[in-house]
């Protein structure tokens, strides 16, 4: 409903959210992409909610907001504004020097107030509130040179083949933007430092099996036209994108879990849903499961570590 001063208020569980001017545009419209307004994105979210807020529940999120729409400026949120409502749960976790109280969403009606501050991507912490120093994802980003996305999808190939051979499962997600991202499931019993090792040794290993298509090196200057393994989000405080966030990119694309086997589809790339079609993905249930059960590292460190000679 719709009230006298152009306000749309959305029932979302026993909440009402009250949407501030749902008539801007935060996509503009041109060439082939779409014109998307901030009640499209509101309708996105409520739509998507049962299948994203299981990916965000409990965890610290940083906020990517674009008030006057992706055109215009952007900034980082990390503290949580006096203004919020008191029922969005916040987190306060140690920085150096001080302090920052994250919001956490739990629910639809805190996902579609995030979307009316126009926050449009929602990046999230890899480990929970309550364990804030024990990750229990390990995320691997496949960032090409260019828009090169057959250099991403071999590069997932050969990933998931390694992590196969470590006996660790592995998902799948486009980024909305140009690459990949692999995540796998940990048992939240490792620190960061020992989480970001074996990642950083995975892919070291990787790049030095094909040094001519991929590397480890952080300076893109050094990368020539290599795709860069990243594993740099496996950090304190450091966030990845959400599973069905949208990026702020004409068309607004959709960082969207997909299953191995549609790593084959030729139609497959970075940007290939948005918010017009990823809810119909989600239903799939692309990762049925997979991320349910975390495991521990230390098997996988001694298969590595044999590897590695």
């Amino acid at each position: 409903m719709s009230g006298d001063d152009g306000t749309r208020r959305v029932r979302a569980g026993r909440r009402t959210v009250e949407v501030h001017r749902p008539d801007k545009v935060l996509f503009p419209g041109g060439g082939d992409a779409k014109e998307y307004t901030k009640g499209d994105l509101v309708d996105y979210h409520r739509a998507v909610a049962p299948f994203m807020l299981p990916h965000l529940r409990g965890r610290p999120l940083m906020l990517e907001r674009h008030p006057d729409g992706i055109d215009g400026p952007t900034f980082m949120q990390k503290n949580t504004p006096e203004h919020y409502p008191e029922w969005i749960p916040r987190v306060e976790v140690t920085k150096e020097g001080g302090t920052v109280r994250h919001t956490v969403c739990d629910d639809t009606a805190t996902l579609l107030h995030l979307a009316d501050q126009a926050s449009i991507t929602l990046h999230r912490w890899l480990s929970r509130a309550g364990s804030v120093h024990h990750p229990d994802r390990l995320v691997f980003d496949l960032d090409p040179s260019g828009d090169d996305f057959e250099a991403v999808r071999e590069a997932a190939r050969l990933l998931g083949e390694l992590l196969d051979e470590l006996e660790l499962p592995s998902a799948l997600m486009t980024t909305g933007s140009r690459g990949l991202h692999v995540i796998v499931p940990l048992n939240g019993r490792h620190d960061f430092d020992e989480a970001r090792a074996f990642a950083r040794d995975v892919a070291e290993l990787l790049a030095a099996a094909h040094p001519d298509r991929l590397t480890t090196a952080a300076r893109k200057k050094e990368r020539g036209e290599r795709l860069y393994l990243d594993i740099q989000r496996n950090a304190y405080a450091q966030t990845a994108v959400a599973p069905y966030t949208v990026r702020p990119r004409p068309g607004a694309p959709v960082a969207t879990p997909v299953t191995w086997d549609q790593l084959d589809d030729p139609e497959l790339h970075a940007r290939r849903w948005t918010i017009a079609d990823a809810v119909e993905q989600a239903r799939t249930d692309p990762w049925s499961g997979l991320l349910s059960r975390g495991r521990a590292l230390g098997p996988a460190r001694r298969r590595l570590n044999a590897l590695r000679g």
